[in-house]
Formats: structure tokens, sequence, C-alpha cells
């Protein structure tokens, strides 16, 4: 090849590798010009309170800036309202989340089969999420106060005698149920979403080939309803630490002892202004909300490779 060719070619391939990192160079700019803002929002928003309530929970107070190593995380870890407060919450977390999942799915299933109706049943499910908290909760005092619904009917039908289910040892079971009614129409609409997109071919494939419905739903459905069943397990989740807000409202700063969550003892802990524990006990918090969320990852990962292989 005469050199002119050679100087020529060289010059081209010179200029399409500056032509790539120039492309590159504005698709970095590109991605991280959108990027910024959120990651901004977060770091100052997320990230540095969390690092100055961590500083706090190491410190005698909020004004004294004093180190005392884990004081706090000792007061909080010995303080029987925290102990009360946190058993309650993981009870009603492993009570609530997974019936949770499994009646959303259940009912997913039942309108996915072509239910008569089924668009009217969605919609009654989904009133839940459209009605104001204020307006739940004065339908749970209408029906479980004392003179409420439930005792009258109970009274007249079959001579019971009236409960305060709030003030019982039934009240975790009232707050349930409020929790169910509320969520179970969104998490239905997110297994019906993933129910429609299971290739229905698979599914007729695998009926030719004679299995049947339980074969076909823990073969076939649960390996696509996996990542959906692990969301709703969250969202469940996080909902379930929530619950505060009703069931503040219909009980106050100090409920029954079964309705006493880890809000309340934040709530109290914040109007009483000691931020040191209040800091150590949200700490502590986030860290047992991290070890629960990581069993979940680990639990769907590990379903997934059982599934693959």
């Amino acid at each position: 090849m005469p050199a002119e060719d050679q100087e020529s070619l060289l010059k081209l391939k010179a200029d399409k590798a500056r032509s790539r990192r120039r492309r590159k160079l504005a698709d970095w700019a590109l991605f991280t010009g959108y990027l910024t803002p959120s990651f901004l929002g977060v770091l100052v928003f997320f990230f540095l309170p969390l690092l100055m309530i961590l500083k706090t929970s190491f410190q005698k107070s909020s004004t004294n800036t004093d180190f005392i190593g884990f004081t706090n995380y000792e007061r909080v870890l010995t303080n029987n309202a925290f102990v009360s407060a946190s058993k309650n919450t993981l009870t009603f977390a492993a009570l609530a989340v997974p019936l949770a999942v499994l009646l959303a799915l259940l009912l997913a299933m039942l309108l996915n089969s072509g239910l008569p109706g089924k668009s009217i049943f969605r919609s009654i499910l989904l009133n839940p999420m459209m009605v104001p908290v204020a307006s739940i909760v004065l339908i749970w005092q209408v029906f479980f106060s004392f003179n409420g619904v439930i005792n009258g009917w109970s009274y007249n039908l079959f001579g019971l005698d009236k409960l305060d289910w709030l003030e019982s040892d039934y009240s975790q079971v009232v707050i349930l149920i409020l929790f169910l009614w509320k969520n179970l129409g969104y998490n239905m609409v997110l297994f019906l979403a993933a129910l429609n997109n299971i290739p229905s071919e698979i599914l007729e494939s695998a009926m030719m080939d004679g299995a049947g419905a339980f074969k076909r739903f823990f073969a076939i459905k649960m390996h696509y309803l996996a990542p959906t069943i692990f969301f709703v397990a969250i969202m469940s989740l996080i909902n379930s630490f929530k619950i505060f807000r009703e069931v503040y409202l219909l009980t106050g700063d100090h409920p029954y002892d079964n309705l006493y969550m880890l809000q309340h003892f934040m709530n109290n802990a914040f109007t009483h202004l000691d931020y040191s524990k209040l800091s150590s006990g949200a700490i502590i918090m986030c860290v047992v909300m991290i070890l629960i969320v990581g069993i979940l990852f680990f639990t769907e990962s590990k379903f997934d490779s059982d599934v693959e292989e």
C-alpha cells in the first residue's frame, strides 16, 4: 500500500476514534445533567439528614455534643416501651405482609379466570385507595366502637356482650382488617398485570403436555410472578410500618398495649424533645429494615436461581 494511502487510513481511524470519544463525552454529560438534580436531592434530603441523625445518636443531647458512645442505644434497647413497640410492629408486619400478598394473588387469579362482573368487583376493591384517611377512621369508629355497628349486630343477633374492640386483645385484628381492606386493591392490580404478561402459548403447551393447574402455577406462573411478589411484599412491609397514622387517629398517643407501635414510641420521644434517644431508635429501625429487605432480596434471588436451574 502506498505511503499516502496508509497515512490517509491512519488519519481516518484517528478521526473515528476522536468522534467516538466526543460522542461518549456528550452522552456522559447528558447522563450527568439528568442525574445530578436527583442525586443532589437524595444527598441533601436523605443522606445528610441520616448522617446528622447518626451523629446525634452518639451525643449526650442535641445541644450537648459530648460523645457518649452507645449509651443512647443501650437506653433505647432496654426501654420497655421500645421493646413492646418493636414486638407489636414486627408481629403486625409478620401477619399483614403474607396476608396482603397471598389474598391479593388469590383475588387476582380469581378475576383473571373470567369471573362474571369482574370489572365491578375490581372497582369495589380499588375504592379504598380513593377514600381519605379521615373517612376510613370514621368508618372504623362507626363499626368497631363500643356502641358501634358490630356490637349492635352481635348483641341483637346472638345476645353477646358489647366489646370495645380497640381497647381489647382483638385490637390488632381490627387494624389488620383495616390494613388489608386498604391495600388489597392496589396489590391485586399489580398481580393482574403480572398474570396478563405470562405468555399464553407456554401455558397452552403445558396443558397439552398434561400439566395440571397446580403444576402450571408452581412451574410456570410462579417464575413470572416472582418479581411482582417481591415488589408487593416490599410495599406491604413499608405500608405495615406506616399504619401508625390510622392507629393514631383511632386511639391517640397511648393506645391499647397491642397497638403501641414503633411510630408511637418515636412520636412520644419527639414530643419530649429527647432527640438523642429518638435518633438512636431511628437508626435501629433503619438497620432492621435494611436486614429485612436484604433477606427478601436474598430469598428472591435464591428463588430465581432455583427456577432457572
